[in-house]
């Protein structure tokens, strides 16, 4: 039986191995760093405002999306990835000089860069995954990756603030160092041939909004990407009710790191699941069924009294936030051509994630003026306001991905 399992295709083939052990390896550092790094700024300054820009540092880069993926098309993309890798190694040793509030902004300055080299590689590694993976594992793959990062997020924050507190913040940027260095060597690694793209003569801007024009003018991508985007806006929007939740519960707030955890669990669950889900449903069904599920889960938290019902809704949220996320990734990389694909990947990354922030501030102001179950139950209809998005016939798996075009030829415009 294990043979037939598509998770362990993916396992077995060296390149998708190397792949998620690459980027498993990074992101544990990334996680560890993102909790250490306020710490860190907490400790020296006392200013909760200023450990705050630590995670505004790595996320602004989200927002650059578009031009930053242009880079991961310009190049072959298997030295990119080495080079982005061995960058931040290089880049978090100068963190080490970090000794008081008066050389923080080589900390915020250092984090920025890491963001931003973050947005390029993964457009670079979803490209070349999509070059290196067989189309129908792709979803698989996806689910494995998400598997990974949530359960990096479960262990290396607990793992980061350990080693930050038993020998301070530089330990914890060599700790990143390491994991970049690890990651550079497991890409190294990697067996794919890539040919080098032709040269264009486009400005970067056209370059740029070339990928923008191919992601909106598609019929099966642009639903999946915008229902991504209200799910991860509404997501927001609720992010800041866990503490209300909490409350609720007749808890204290430390109870909020268990509800993430339930959460974490079944981003998990859901990761290793995937890859059978996406086949048989194909992407439109499968993020439906996951907005419907999440929807169900915020209203049933709203009238939670206990705390096995809260966990059990916040499991039951963590399985299906990330439905839409995986189909829209996978769908994205079976559709796009490879010449676009680098561009195309970061700016849907951008087009889903950035709502999130815009969200989390306007449930920050929500959550101080209106009670937080009525407000859970309009967060559970609004999802559903989303499903219409995902209407339509199913598209079948495309190989224009594979297909010898250029971006002139892919831009429907």
């Amino acid at each position: 039986m294990t043979k037939n399992w598509s998770v362990a295709r993916v396992l077995r083939d060296r390149d998708a191995a190397l792949y998620l052990a690459a980027s498993t390896v990074s992101g544990f550092g990334t996680s560890a760093l993102w909790l250490a790094s306020g710490v860190w700024v907490k400790d020296l300054t006392g200013s909760n405002g200023l450990a705050a820009l630590c995670a505004l540092a790595l996320w602004v880069p989200t927002l650059l999306g578009p031009p930053l993926g242009t880079l991961a098309d310009l190049g072959r993309r298997k030295p990119l990835l080495v080079a982005l890798n061995l960058g931040p190694a290089a880049l978090l040793l100068t963190l080490l000089a970090v000794d008081s509030a008066g050389r923080l902004w080589l900390l915020w300055a250092v984090l920025f860069l890491y963001g931003a080299a973050s947005v390029v590689a993964d457009a670079a590694e979803s490209a070349l995954v999509a070059a290196a993976v067989a189309p129908e594992l792709l979803g698989d793959f996806n689910g494995l990756r998400m598997t990974t990062t949530e359960g990096m997020k479960l262990v290396a924050p607990l793992a980061g603030a350990g080693v930050y507190a038993a020998y301070g913040g530089p330990a914890v940027a060599l700790l990143d160092a390491a994991t970049f260095g690890c990651a550079a060597a497991l890409y190294a690694c990697v067996r794919v041939r890539e040919e080098r793209p032709r040269p264009s003569t486009a400005s970067w801007r056209a370059q740029t909004a070339e990928g923008a024009r191919f992601l909106w003018g598609h019929p099966g991508l642009r639903p999946l990407v915008l229902a991504g985007g209200a799910a991860l806006l509404l997501s927001g929007l609720g992010g800041p009710l866990v503490y209300a939740v909490v409350e609720g519960l007749g808890r204290s707030p430390a109870f909020a790191g268990t509800l993430y955890a339930a959460q974490g669990a079944g981003s998990v669950v859901v990761g290793l699941l995937s890859g059978p889900a996406l086949r048989r449903l194909g992407e439109r069904r499968f993020a439906a069924y996951g907005i419907v599920l999440t929807a169900v889960a915020v209203a049933a938290q709203a009238a939670a009294s206990s705390e096995s019902v809260a966990l059990v809704c916040g499991a039951a949220i963590g399985t299906g936030l990330p439905c839409v996320l995986i189909a829209a990734l996978t769908a994205v990389q079976r559709e796009t051509p490879d010449a676009l694909l680098g561009r195309v990947t970061a700016t849907a990354g951008t087009l889903m994630y950035a709502p999130t922030a815009v969200g989390l501030a306007a449930g920050a102001g929500l959550v101080a003026l209106v009670p937080y179950r009525p407000l859970l139950v309009l967060l559970a209809l609004a999802r559903l306001a989303v499903l219409p998005l995902l209407r339509g016939p199913q598209r079948a798996a495309s190989a224009s991905r594979t297909d010898a075009r250029s971006p002139s030829d892919a831009n429907p415009a």
